[in-house]
């Protein structure tokens, strides 16, 4: 009897987690009001801003959308994954990959993303050049490389732990 209560009690904490996603709902907010503020900057200064300028906004506008991006996918498949399943037959307008990505492909994403934005201010550097030192630079391209080819083992060992169990399976 204790110890069925104990893992009850274990497995409610799980709702301690709810926080955490509101506070990364609050901060795609943020991200929203940051989206604005450059596209209100850039549709402002349009026809006085020069096409490197224009490119650099530009480029501030993606990195955001890959952040609220990921900011989203670990929103949702964080709850789906650990606080509640999510019914998505009960919203059939909903996304399909809302419900079907587990923790292993969570990872995945998570470090494609990184990847990702990692490369988008890595470009933004090159582009602000002359604002950028090169130990600046340089540090943008090691971190970039170290996101790569963490991504790349993290890749490989998914495969090969599939790869594995599909051989104990059968």
């Amino acid at each position: 009897m204790i110890k069925s209560a104990f893992e009850t009690l274990l497995f409610a904490t799980r709702w301690l987690l709810a926080p955490f996603y509101v506070a990364l709902v609050i901060a795609l907010v943020a991200l929203v009001g940051k989206v604005g503020e450059l596209a209100y900057g850039l549709g402002a200064q349009f026809f006085t801003s020069s096409e490197e300028d224009i490119i650099l906004n530009s480029l501030g506008i993606v990195d955001l959308t890959l952040e609220g991006s990921l900011i989203v996918l670990v929103i949702f498949s964080g709850y789906a994954n650990f606080i509640s399943p999510i019914d998505i037959e009960a919203h059939p307008e909903w996304p399909r990959w809302m419900a079907k990505v587990d923790f292993s492909g969570l990872k995945l994403k998570l470090v494609s993303s990184i990847v990702a934005i990692s490369a988008v201010k890595l470009l933004e550097a090159f582009m602000n050049v002359d604002n950028e030192t090169d130990r600046h630079i340089l540090a943008q391209s090691g971190l970039l490389a170290l996101f790569v080819v963490v991504g790349l083992i993290l890749a490989i060992s998914e495969r090969l732990g599939r790869h594995k169990g599909a051989h104990e399976d059968g």
